[in-house]
């Protein structure tokens, strides 16, 4: 079994218990420079920083992840779908298709504590 790494309290809600961070409170929010996003919990590739874009929610946005990084699963409201690390399993968020917000026609709706930015050198 991999040994992941250790979560804060506040973490540890999101990720294990499925909990979302208030919107527009996220470190991530509005990060702009280039880098790559890893989960928090794992350290798995997730997100590229060209995927990222301002949707205005109040969680970073991503309308494609690295192939083969996220699951999608039905969220226990059975309205909504949730996304998952394929790794490690940790909440990531929820995704939204349809809005029209970019071409991709796909929406990441992610908590910033889930993941971990590094920033391209």
């Amino acid at each position: 079994m991999s040994k992941y790494n250790s979560l804060t309290e506040k973490e540890q809600a999101v990720i294990l218990g499925k909990g979302t961070e208030a919107p527009f409170t996220g470190e991530y929010t509005d990060t702009t420079i280039a880098g790559k996003y890893v989960c928090r919990q794992c350290d798995a590739l997730l997100y590229q920083s060209s995927d990222k874009f301002n949707s205005n929610c109040g969680w970073p946005s991503f309308d494609d992840e690295v192939s083969g990084s996220v699951e999608r699963v039905l969220d226990a409201d059975k309205r909504r779908v949730e996304i998952v690390c394929a790794n490690c399993k940790g909440h990531l968020g929820h995704v939204f298709e349809g809005e029209q917000l970019t071409q991709k026609n796909t929406r990441h709706c992610v908590n910033s504590i889930s993941l971990k930015f590094i920033e391209d050198l």
